[in-house]
């Protein structure tokens, strides 16, 4: 096998190797797949406004999230059942998670449990968490975490019903549900389900009380600071922000919920200025470049979190393919601060970048 260059080229080896039910489910997006593709797009919209004439003979890289330092302000986002793309799944991407010293966040979803993964050794982790319409699951899976070592909530907020997603209809993915190991009965009510399977979890998700009614709860049950994840406006923002959030995840669940909604890198901003410093904000979607982070850094997200990149490098070569993903981000990352003129990320400021709406508008004649 030829030498991987960049973390985009392992889709293309998952692509072969995984069955195409299970490659679609990781790949496709909602609908149209229009906000798929503007996640990778719109990073191509912002260009760099380099300083040279700066000593960067030293470069650190290293960041503090939630008060937790780790050696790179990228994390792992939670992906739902990985040991679909490897047998070892979620054990593999905990151990290199924790080997490249970062976060990883386990999804509800999860193809091994709290304590399994806890089991993998030392390592930051977050928990992944959809509020159901039976609290007691939701309170037993958060007590679990906690007592399992995880350090925070990310609260998936964007998914009152799921979205329509037609690869996952096409290829009528009933049976890997069965999969689901700390929600069983996702995999009782999927196995009963007509369509894709995925779509009897709308009997799971609540969508029946206001997000703020969850938020206050949740902060009953653990002492855990929660994430809030799935924000994409302003005045989102200052919901989450109102009821509790310890921070902000600018997501849009990879595409996969509501089409045509835009891109995280183009609603980060927008969040940024609503959280006026009080929460730290973080963007997932799209990122496949070391130029990626840097530019939500310069945006003002003090993080990003790769999704499909694991699972894919996951696929292709185990533990060993997501630690090659981390380091390839960290070394294009580290590169663009050096090119940039940036020795720390408290160095990367707007003022590095320029984006197609800085620019100026043609006036329109009448």
């Amino acid at each position: 096998m030829e030498e991987i260059t960049n973390v985009m080229e392992y889709e293309e080896i998952a692509r072969r190797k995984l069955p195409k039910m299970v490659f679609d489910y990781y790949a496709s997006g909602a609908e149209d797949q229009w906000t798929l593709k503007e996640n990778r797009c719109a990073f191509s919209r912002i260009l760099f406004r380099p300083r040279i004439l700066i000593d960067v003979s030293k470069i650190d890289t290293t960041t503090s999230v939630l008060g937790f330092k780790i050696s790179m302000p990228i994390m792992i986002a939670p992906t739902a059942m990985q040991k679909m793309a490897h047998p070892e799944g979620e054990y593999a991407t905990a151990r290199a998670a924790s080997a490249a010293g970062t976060i990883m966040t386990l999804s509800s979803w999860a193809t091994s449990s709290v304590e399994e993964v806890a089991s993998t050794g030392p390592g930051i982790r977050f928990f992944q968490l959809y509020v159901c319409k039976d609290r007691n699951v939701v309170a037993q899976l958060v007590r679990r975490a906690e007592r399992a070592g995880f350090k925070a909530i990310a609260l998936t907020v964007d998914t009152p019903r799921l979205g329509r997603r037609e690869a996952d209809i096409k290829n009528r993915m009933l049976q890997l549900h069965v999969y689901c190991l700390d929600v069983l009965i996702v995999a009782r009510l999927a196995l009963q389900a007509d369509d894709s399977g995925l779509a009897s979890l709308d009997l799971l998700v609540n969508f029946s009380r206001p997000f703020g009614q969850d938020v206050k709860w949740l902060q009953t049950i653990t002492s855990l600071p929660i994430l809030v994840k799935g924000v994409l406006t302003a005045e989102d923002a200052r919901l989450a922000i109102q009821n509790g959030a310890a921070g902000i995840i600018v997501s849009n669940h990879g595409a996969r919920q509501l089409d045509y909604v835009p891109a995280t890198i183009m609603a980060l901003e927008e969040v940024v200025k609503a959280a006026k410093g009080r929460v730290p904000v973080f963007l997932d979607g799209g990122v496949r470049r070391g130029t990626d982070v840097f530019k939500a850094l310069a945006l003002g997200a003090s993080g990003i979190f790769i999704g499909r990149p694991v699972v894919f490098s996951l696929a292709a070569e185990g533990e060993a393919g997501i630690r090659k993903v981390l380091q390839m981000l960290r070394d294009e990352f580290e590169l663009t601060m050096a090119l940039n003129g940036c020795r720390s990320l408290r160095e990367i400021t707007r003022n590095h970048i320029v984006t197609d709406w800085d620019l100026p508008r043609p006036v329109a004649r009448l």
